[in-house]
C-alpha cells in the first residue's frame, strides 16, 4: 500500500492510496459516505488484481483530504483530473460505491474522454425522484430529508457519528439498522474491522465533510442530467438493500442512456465486500490495455 497526498492547485491537500500492480491498468476507487481511501485495502480477500493499479482518493473533508467549503457535486471531477495528471494517467476507469456513486457519475458527465470504464455499486440517485425512497430505511430517509430542509441538523448528526467512531461505537449503531443479510455479514470479525476502520478514518476530521456531501448529494440538484451522460455505465444493485433501495438503481438504469445494470437477488448494501473482485474484472477485463 502506498499512502500519499497531493497538493492541488487551490492549495488543498488530497489524500490517496495506491493498491495492486503499479504497472497495471489504472482504476480510481471512490469510497462511500462515511468511508475512506483505507477501506479498500481492508476488504476480505483483498480486491487486488495482478492487472490493475488501484488508486483510492479521499474526497474533500474525508480522511486526510482537506475540506472544501462550497463544494458542489461536479467539482469532484476537477480533483480527479488533477490527481490523474499528477500520476501521469491519460485514461483510467472509475468505480464508486454507495455515496461514491454520485461522484462517479459526475466524472462520467464531466470528463468522459478520460474514462476507460465507469462502474457504480449501490449508488443513490437524485432523491427528488418520486417513489425512490419509499422502501428506504427510516434512518436514511430522515437524513435525506434533513439534507434538503435542515442541513444544520445534518452537521450535528455527523459530528455525533464522528464522536462515536472515535470510540469504536459507530459500527453497532449503524449495523442494527441494516438488512438482515448485511447484519449477518457484519458478524464476521473481518467485516467489522473493515467497517470500523473505514468509519473512523472517514470522520477523523469530524463530520463536516460527510455532512456537506450528504447535502450536495441529497439536498440539492446535482447540476447535470443523467440523460446527458454519454459514456457507458456498469451498475450493480442489491435487491434487499434498504440503505439504497433497488428503486434507485432502477431509476439510474433507466435514466442513463447506456447503462448495463445487474440487480442481485437477496443482496444487501454490503454485497460489494465479497464481490469487489468480480466487479473489477467486469469493469476492466484482464486482456484490456491501459
Amino acid at each position: 500500500m502506498k499512502d500519499e497526498t497531493l497538493r492541488l492547485r487551490d492549495g488543498r491537500e488530497l489524500a490517496y492510496v495506491e493498491y495492486g500492480d503499479p504497472d497495471g491498468s489504472p482504476v480510481m476507487l471512490f469510497h462511500g459516505n462515511p468511508s475512506s481511501r483505507l477501506s479498500w485495502g481492508l476488504i476480505p480477500g483483498s480486491p487486488f488484481r495482478p492487472h490493475l493499479r488501484l488508486i483510492a482518493p479521499d474526497r474533500p473533508g474525508f480522511g486526510r483530504s482537506d475540506f472544501q467549503p462550497g463544494r458542489q457535486l461536479l467539482d469532484w471531477s476537477d480533483d480527479v483530473s488533477e490527481l490523474a495528471d499528477a500520476l501521469g494517467l491519460n485514461r483510467f476507469a472509475v468505480l464508486g460505491v454507495s455515496g461514491g456513486g454520485p461522484a462517479t457519475l459526475a466524472c462520467a458527465r464531466q470528463i468522459p474522454e478520460r474514462l476507460a470504464a465507469v462502474g457504480i455499486v449501490s449508488s443513490p440517485c437524485p432523491t427528488d425522484v418520486p417513489g425512490v425512497t419509499d422502501k428506504m430505511s427510516r434512518t436514511n430517509r430522515t437524513l435525506f430529508f434533513l439534507a434538503r430542509h435542515a442541513p444544520s441538523l445534518i452537521r450535528l448528526n455527523m459530528a455525533l457519528l464522528a464522536y462515536l467512531a472515535r470510540r469504536d461505537r459507530l459500527v453497532e449503531r449503524l449495523v442494527y439498522k441494516m438488512a438482515d443479510v448485511d447484519k449477518l455479514k457484519a458478524e464476521r470479525p473481518e467485516i467489522r474491522g473493515y467497517l470500523a476502520t473505514g468509519f473512523a478514518e472517514a470522520l477523523r476530521q469530524g463530520g463536516a465533510g460527510s455532512a456537506h456531501e450528504l447535502v450536495i448529494n441529497h439536498g440539492r440538484p446535482w447540476g447535470f442530467a443523467l440523460e446527458d451522460i454519454e459514456i457507458g455505465v456498469h451498475l450493480w444493485q442489491g435487491e434487499e438493500d434498504p440503505s439504497v433501495p433497488p428503486a434507485m438503481g432502477r431509476y439510474l438504469a433507466q435514466a442513463i442512456p447506456n447503462c448495463k445494470a445487474t440487480f442481485i437477488p437477496g443482496a444487501g448494501h454490503l454485497w460489494i465486500v465479497d464481490h469487489v473482485g468480480e466487479v473489477l474484472d467486469a469493469l476492466v477485463p484482464e486482456h484490456e490495455d491501459d
